[in-house]
């Protein structure tokens, strides 16, 4: 019997014993809603509602036109409503959890391998091979020397130099992908100079981007000119450029007041991304392009999972990251990185932007939107909170051998699809260690693809493209203003150890993540950056 219902209405009394603001919402057996616009609440989510067993509801203050593809996200899988309450949200649910998808956790042996095991209970097609496996390496030529020993059968982000001898070799196939990611530099506006516009403004024009790319991409990369690639709805051909000008660039430092030289430190992570293949080169060639401006950086290399916590919490001046689109939305790299619910690395917010990703997100006409993501990318253009370098262009290869390998576009590779005939199982190398098995609060790209082995959301992306197909909802509609979406939820599902999924599990899910003062609002670092940006912010979150 799920307790989840029974626990809700003591969530209250939780947020009062904290000292924590409580705005005007509502708790029942199935409800959690809250007053749009109370005191201290500024999300766009204004309920959840388990209305039966197999329908569950969401209503929204404003619209939502890209609810469906937020909700396919893996960020926000759905898991056992007894895990969440047996685990409270931290403990084991992070790295055993328990999921509906198509296999389950075997064992996790830190620093080496994940190993998958098929879930009997999957009420989709089996898996076709009883094992998957999942490895990491941070070496791109480590990756293609193990596909050619055989030791693996799949490999992800080929060096820029394997991509001709891939396709030369006739035992291997590549799998390009959809171009749909960014490289940035990150540029904090609380650490000085960089609270000084025109320091930003200056490294927008002084970092010669197509040198990067010619020299350290592979071949289907190409130089951002704005935020979002091409590929992702929200491009906008017509926005402003900025154009590399070494010489107006040490004009704007020199406009600027700022002393030089001036001296930063600029982190990264050393593992490899399809938006940045070779991470070490690269931030050595842009301390390089950097001192030409007046500025010595001190490169600093970070452990993967520590690197993106201080990026979030807004603890670093300069640092190299990226984004691979989650859903072919502006929505997704705008919004997450750069609206109200956006978390600290960037520094402090331009709320001139703010709202106008605000209006965005409301409106369900395209014409409309993009008359707005305009102006969007305009204002990036002039705030620069950081400076999109490249579009890399990136893949996975296989042994040609492998039936049904591919290259996820919006969604990892689902093992579950792939045939090896020489084993009865898959082994994938990836660029480096998943960090929890907790993707709800967490926002690795390759934390994801070990997640979305075990666990579902109520919708999927079709296998290598981002259109939503069916997960643990079969059918899902809308009102005519966008704010009302009701999803029904597909009946005999089990989780892995047996349970029954049915709304509850939902509801505890999305409560879990909604509610900070939830007493499973836990997670592995407790910001659940993704539901913050889909949704607008949390319900009792603390005063900043």
């Amino acid at each position: 019997m799920k307790s989840v219902f029974k626990r809700l209405p003591l969530l209250a009394v939780a947020a009062m014993s904290l000292g924590l603001a409580i705005p005007a919402f509502a708790q029942d057996a199935q409800v959690l809603s809250v007053e749009c616009g109370a005191d201290g609440y500024s999300g766009n989510l204004k309920a959840i509602e388990a209305v039966d067993p197999y329908t569950f509801k969401f209503t929204f203050c404003n619209p939502d036109p890209a609810l469906t593809a937020k909700v396919a996200f893996s960020a926000m899988a759905i898991h056992s409503a007894d895990q969440i309450e047996a685990t409270g949200g931290a403990g084991d649910i992070l790295e055993q959890p328990i999921g509906t998808g198509p296999y389950k956790l075997e064992r996790w042996d830190k620093g080496e391998q994940v190993v998958f095991s098929v879930n009997e209970n999957y009420w989709g097609d089996a898996p076709i091979e009883s094992t998957a496996v999942l490895k990491w390496n941070a070496e791109a030529a480590a990756r293609w020397n193990e596909l050619q020993a055989g030791t693996v059968d799949g490999i992800d982000n080929p060096g820029p130099g394997d991509f001709v001898a891939i396709e030369g070799n006739a035992d291997y196939k590549l799998y390009p992908r959809l171009s749909s990611n960014v490289f940035y530099l990150g540029v904090n506006n609380t650490f000085a100079p960089f609270d000084n516009i025109k320091v930003r403004q200056a490294l927008a024009i002084g970092i010669d981007k197509q040198r990067i790319v010619d020299n350290f991409y592979p071949p289907g990369s190409s130089v951002a000119t704005q935020f979002m690639p091409p590929s992702i709805f929200g491009f906008t051909a017509d926005s402003v450029t900025p154009e590399y000008d070494l010489e107006a660039a040490k004009a704007l430092m020199a406009e600027s007041g700022v002393t030089l030289p001036i001296t930063v430190d600029l982190s990264y992570r050393d593992v490899v991304r399809g938006y940045l293949p070779q991470p070490g080169v690269v931030a050595t060639d842009l301390q390089a392009q950097l001192k030409e401006l007046g500025i010595e950086v001190n490169i600093t290399v970070m452990e993967s999972g520590a690197f993106l916590d201080a990026a979030s919490a807004g603890e670093l001046p300069l640092f190299l990251l990226g984004w691979g689109a989650d859903y072919p939305d502006a929505t997704n790299f705008l919004d997450y990185h750069f609206g109200a619910g956006s978390n600290d690395s960037f520094g402090d917010k331009d709320s001139v932007l703010t709202d106008l990703l605000a209006q965005a997100a409301q409106l369900s006409d395209p014409a409309e939107r993009l008359a707005i993501y305009t102006e969007a990318n305009n204002e990036i253009a002039n705030f620069v909170p950081m400076i999109p370098i490249a579009h890399g262009g990136n893949a996975t290869a296989f042994k040609a051998s492998i039936a049904g390998a591919y290259s996820g576009s919006f969604g990892a590779e689902q093992f579950r699809v792939m045939e090896n005939p020489d084993s009865e199982q898959i082994v994938f190398q990836q660029n480096g260690e998943p960090i929890s098995l907790f993707c709800n609060d967490e926002s690795d790209g390759e934390t994801f693809r070990a997640c979305e082995q075990i666990n579902e959301s109520l919708l999927g992306y079709e296998l290598g493209g981002g259109n939503v197909v069916p997960a643990l909802a079969t059918e899902w509609s809308a009102n005519e203003d966008l704010t009302e979406w009701t999803f029904t939820l597909r009946e005999g599902v089990k989780f892995s150890d047996g349970s029954d999924f049915d709304s509850s599990d939902v509801f505890a899910t999305y409560a879990m993540m909604w509610d900070a003062a939830n007493p499973s609002h836990v997670g592995r670092t407790g910001s659940f950056d993704y539901f913050s940006v889909f949704f607008g912010g949390f319900i009792n979150a603390p005063a900043s």
